[in-house]
């Protein structure tokens, strides 16, 4: 006669993957959207001291913001500049729009582990 079958293995389980180490924080993700949301950009620049890519990303959304603001300023004193104020009434909702698309952008990229870097701005972001 035939001798019974042994029973199959269990299935194997894999046990699931460890925490990040001490050095990769758990808020990573809010911290680089945080970076470009204008003043809010500072909590990351404090908080993350030592994630050098969070860090750059803080840095980055501070030197943006300054860009802005200095765009804007011009906008204003063009638009109190008579025939011209009607050239910078029309830029500006543009300037806006710009200005949120390449924030979008910023945070889609810094979430994906990448950087936008923007010609003539960016290289702000390395000197302080």
């Amino acid at each position: 006669m035939s001798e019974p079958l042994p029973p199959p293995p269990p299935p194997s389980y894999a046990p699931p993957p460890p925490p990040p180490a001490g050095g990769a924080s758990s808020n990573k993700t809010l911290m680089l959207v945080l970076s470009y949301l204008g003043l809010l950009a500072i909590i990351p620049y404090v908080v993350e001291k030592d994630d050098k890519e969070v860090q750059w990303h803080a840095k980055h959304g501070i030197v943006l913001l300054i860009a802005w603001a200095i765009v804007w300023a011009v906008l204003m004193v063009i638009g109190h500049l008579g025939p011209l104020a009607c050239l910078a009434a029309l830029i500006a909702p543009i300037l806006g729009l710009a200005w949120i698309i390449v924030t979008i952008l910023c945070i889609m990229k810094a979430v994906n582990g990448q950087r936008f870097i923007i010609p003539g701005i960016s290289q702000y972001a390395d000197k302080f």
